[in-house]
């Protein structure tokens, strides 16, 4: 489906899309807080390290969001194979299968890694190598991506390359990008909701049915988790969260030939990266509560969170909105100059 054209055709199943979306919010918002109940029984909480006495959440609500999303997922691919009336157009069900194994695999990486500790968990080569085994069944389907358009050069092809060594280092940098701008309430599930919105929008203007269906799938499970872990949070997404996020993210550039705009939506994780970077990978996100209930940078620390607390006296709240609102222009941004093709997709 051409660009032209692509609005009026996809609008065609936008009730399609609206029913994957409410499937997947429905599911967590339902599953959420009866799972935030058992964990406070078993004990699988954290502190929240940004809060005065800093009391323990459930941390694990990354689980309410794979099931939110692979509902509908799974309900998509119900649509696709028995109600052709209600999914007027096709769709390329193994490469949609290839990105939701991909997603659900880094997704469990997440969870092995709540469940063992965030400190004493897996180990920082393990989390840049374990993906890469999550990215075989997208690696398997040898995705026949088009030349990249590169400026002063031209567009340039990777062949089989793109399958081989793309693929996986972009799951693994997207997955582990995800997972460095996090900690603070509500600030790693509305990044990513941020940045999937604006990948499904373009993906819909694109043609790109598949990364719709992931799009609006996370979008549906993102909003539900969010009302639960916006200040004060009642649950944190963990490990379980924020790496099936950056999985989703590569997953729906990859499958919708959308890498470069990924790349720009996730600038900010790459000046996190430097942050970390600069502190050899030693520092976290998190601010030192004061009386006043604001949030002061911590002198060790190295992070963008902690160069806003630096600006002025913020809440939490505010240090999250202020990097919210960093990331929505660079979103509205990214879009306008996609829509009027000033990126070549």
């Amino acid at each position: 489906m051409g660009p032209v054209n692509s609005w009026v055709g996809a609008g065609l199943m936008w009730p399609a899309f609206f029913l994957f979306f409410l499937c997947a919010f429905t599911a967590t918002f339902l599953v959420l807080p009866k799972l935030i109940g058992r964990m406070k029984k078993r004990g699988l909480v954290g502190k929240d390290m940004n809060k005065a006495g800093m009391p323990e959440i459930p941390e694990m609500g990354g689980i309410a969001v794979w099931l939110g999303f692979s509902s509908a997922i799974m309900l998509s691919i119900f649509f696709y194979s028995y109600l052709q009336n209600f999914f007027p157009f096709e769709m390329d069900l193994t490469m949609l299968l290839a990105g939701f194994a991909t997603i659900a695999m880094v997704g469990f990486l997440g969870l092995m890694d709540d469940l063992l500790g965030w400190r004493d968990g897996i180990r920082q080569w393990q989390h840049a190598l374990i993906p890469m085994f999550a990215a075989l069944p997208l690696m398997a389907i040898n995705i026949n991506n088009p030349p990249f358009y590169i400026p002063l050069i031209g567009y340039v092809g990777f062949g089989i390359y793109y399958s081989l060594l793309l693929v996986p280092i972009g799951i693994t940098g997207a997955s582990n990008a995800a997972n460095m701008l996090a900690g603070l309430n509500g600030l790693e599930a509305g990044l990513g909701l941020m940045i999937i919105s604006t990948l499904t929008a373009i993906a819909l203007y694109s043609g790109s049915i598949e990364a719709v269906i992931i799009g609006v799938a996370l979008m549906g499970a993102l909003l539900a988790f969010l009302r639960l872990n916006w200040f004060p949070a009642k649950v944190f997404g963990g490990d379980s969260l924020t790496l099936m996020v950056g999985a989703g993210i590569a997953t729906m550039a990859i499958v919708g030939d959308l890498e470069k705009i990924g790349i720009l939506l996730m600038s900010l994780f790459f000046v996190e990266l430097v942050f970390k970077a600069r502190h050899k990978f030693q520092s976290e996100c998190f601010g030192l509560p004061q009386k006043d209930g604001t949030l002061k940078a911590d002198p060790k620390g190295g992070s963008l969170t902690q160069w806003v607390m630096r600006r002025g006296r913020f809440t939490e709240t505010k240090v999250v909105l202020i990097i919210l609102g960093m990331q929505a222009i660079i979103c509205l941004t990214v879009f306008l100059l996609s829509y009027f093709q000033k990126i070549y997709i």
